[in-house]
């Protein structure tokens, strides 16, 4: 560990602090109602991997915030890397999950909930990813890597 540039540069932080948290929060503002965990036609193993799926962000926004602000054994710049890492995860994990077999990106029937359409596009969680979610991860990690750089 070197003393002399252990700290992850404060904006970055805190873009990738903030997604950390939502990547903690959001899947249960989501999930947590009549069409997904409450959902009377879903059989208990699917309620099972969504409850897991709920879990599994809470877990790694918690880590990443770890990573950010307490972790302190290994230098900023690998610190910076680990955290984009771990609060990517869960993210990029539903970009191909559309390709299985049967998925589908709302299910049918559940139709209280009405998707905005934002410059002719219809908004979902994937279209959140690729537009929001991914890009902020990457200006945290740009705006902390650039100022790391700059001083070593």
């Amino acid at each position: 560990m070197t003393s002399e540039n252990n700290n992850i540069p404060l904006t970055g932080k805190l873009i990738l602090s903030f997604m950390g948290l939502f990547t903690s929060v959001s899947p249960y503002l989501a999930d947590w109602n009549i069409t997904h965990i409450y959902n009377p036609t879903w059989p208990p193993h699917a309620k099972f991997h969504n409850a897991q799926t709920m879990v599994l962000g809470a877990l790694l926004g918690l880590l990443t915030l770890y990573v950010l602000w307490i972790r302190k054994e290994v230098n900023a710049l690998q610190r910076l890397h680990e955290a984009v890492i771990i609060v990517s995860l869960y993210w990029v994990a539903q970009l191909p999950a559309i390709l299985f077999p049967g998925t589908k990106l709302v299910d049918p029937g559940i139709n209280h909930v009405q998707m905005p359409v934002i410059l002719g596009v219809q908004f979902n969680q994937l279209i959140m990813d690729i537009v929001i979610v991914l890009p902020l991860i990457f200006l945290g990690w740009y705006i902390s890597y650039r100022k790391l750089k700059q001083t070593t």
